[in-house]
């Protein structure tokens, strides 16, 4: 390792600094003028739209049977309703999912295994320090843990940041740094090459983990032989930072504690987050050069790193869990550029992934049941196969019914999201929950062309959020 000079003193973080920010994720939730009045303009919108859908019934009804007079407008409506039953069909499946979903709880520290923790950073700068003293501030016996952080060519201050907590953690961390900035899959791959715990953990270097974090993610290990890798609990940091954040809150809460908790009762998480996710060391290593040297349509794949692990891990056999108990808290985007660049690289990585995961989800890839991760694949599909379909259909409506499409749009918001209301106010508070609303419509007129366009570019690469 290099050394630089000390950071100056008016740039010392504080411990306060970060777990205040923890504190506040728990705290009732306080709203300020615009927010409110983004609220009220939402729910008038909503309402709304939801009385015009009765006022304008004649024309819906014209519309209805102008499209039954046509080949195409039947086999459209036709092929919508069968869409909507299977969805509704995909949802009340998920729900009984989660019913049966129970998160494990930590296993004694006798029996806890011994963990690497990999927290690889880039231009972070003082984020990655209070990562770092999150971890080493964890209930996770200090002898079994071992922490590692590394610096992927960062162009700012990054390596100061980790310099100071290697002062102030000692021999608890190991730092290194990349000779260049390599991606984050190449400084995993270094890490996982010196770690030497029986379970790899990895955590974002812009997330804080709670202090039964550890603990509570890596006790499936323990408990069920047949599990090689689960996900964390991923909660947004910045919540009450921008108007994104707290929308994308309450998205989080749906996407992780309902969808992954149901998909965890099927051994088949299907992404493990990057934000924190655990790994069996067998099951790393067995498929370690596989992962780093994946490729997609010719091009190294440098994105998608989480998806492309948990995918190879479920081909070996092995279930994919989710800890609902294992908190961690990450930054998100809080400008809509950021945002939709962090949506494509999801989306692009989502395609690959599933072309990987259809190769051997149909086959006698594990032991018992195989129906419930075919199911999930197959909704995977759905979803991207509709895609253009869907777009040209709403252009269209738009185009020729721009009224109707609105109105009938924004009821359809205030119908489905409401499921997204209910559940999170049923885990957190009600205030919060409302939020679901406003990004509904967020993402449906201003985000609606990510999934295509994500198709169409499946194979460029890039990180796109770093600069």
């Amino acid at each position: 390792m290099r050394t630089l000079e000390p950071i100056q003193e008016k740039q010392q973080p504080t411990e306060k600094s970060f777990l205040d920010k923890i504190k506040n994720i728990f705290h009732e939730a306080t709203l300020d003028r615009k927010d409110y009045m983004v609220l009220l303009l939402t729910f008038s919108a909503m309402i709304g739209a939801s009385f015009l859908v009765f006022r304008l019934k004649p024309y819906f009804n014209k519309l209805h049977q102008e499209r039954l007079n046509t080949v195409w407008g039947e086999i459209f409506l036709n092929s919508t309703y069968v869409l909507l039953c299977i969805q509704i069909a995909f949802l009340l499946f998920i729900i009984f999912l989660y019913i049966r979903y129970r998160a494990i709880k930590s296993v004694s520290d006798d029996e806890l295994p011994t963990c690497t923790v990999i927290v690889p950073a880039y231009n972070e700068g003082k984020l990655v320090w209070q990562t770092l003293h999150s971890l080493a501030d964890s209930n996770y016996p200090k002898e079994k843990l071992q922490i590692i952080s590394l610096d992927d060519g960062s162009k700012d201050d990054t390596w100061q940041w980790m310099l100071k907590a290697k002062a102030e953690l000692g021999d608890r961390i190991e730092i290194y740094q990349q000779p260049k900035n390599m991606g984050k899959r190449h400084a995993l791959y270094r890490a996982f090459k010196i770690g030497s715990g029986d379970v790899f953990v990895t955590v974002d270097s812009d997330s804080i983990v709670r202090e039964d974090t550890l603990r509570n993610l890596v006790s499936p290990f323990i408990t069920n032989e047949k599990c090689g890798a689960v996900g964390g609990n991923v909660q947004v940091l910045n919540s009450k930072s921008a108007m994104i954040p707290r929308m994308l809150n309450v998205s989080f809460v749906f996407s992780f504690e309902f969808i992954r908790s149901a998909q965890s009762v099927l051994g088949s998480v299907l992404c493990t987050p990057g934000a924190l996710a655990g790994y069996r060391r067998e099951a790393v290593m067995n498929c370690l050069e596989d992962w780093i040297n994946q490729t997609f349509m010719g091009q190294p794949s440098d994105i998608g790193e989480d998806r492309a692990m948990t995918n190879m891990i479920l081909k070996q056999g092995y279930h994919v869990l989710f800890q609902q108990n294992a908190y961690v808290f990450t930054n998100t985007p809080e400008k809509y550029k950021n945002l939709y660049k962090m949506f494509i690289r999801w989306e692009r990585s989502n395609v690959r992934e599933n072309i990987m995961m259809s190769k051997f989800a149909f086959k006698n890839f594990r032991e018992g049941s195989k129906i419930g991760p075919r199911i999930l694949l197959l909704n995977q599909w759905i979803r991207v196969i509709m895609a253009y379909p869907l777009t040209i259909v709403m252009l269209l409506f738009i185009i020729t019914h721009p009224i109707l499409f609105v109105v009938s749009t924004l009821s359809g918001i205030f119908l489905f999201s409401t499921i997204q209301v209910f559940f999170y106010s049923k885990r957190y508070n009600i205030l919060e929950s409302f939020w679901a609303y406003p990004y509904s419509i967020f993402y449906t007129f201003t985000l609606f062309w990510i999934t295509p366009y994500a198709i169409a570019t499946a194979s460029r690469r890039g990180w796109l959020t770093r600069g």
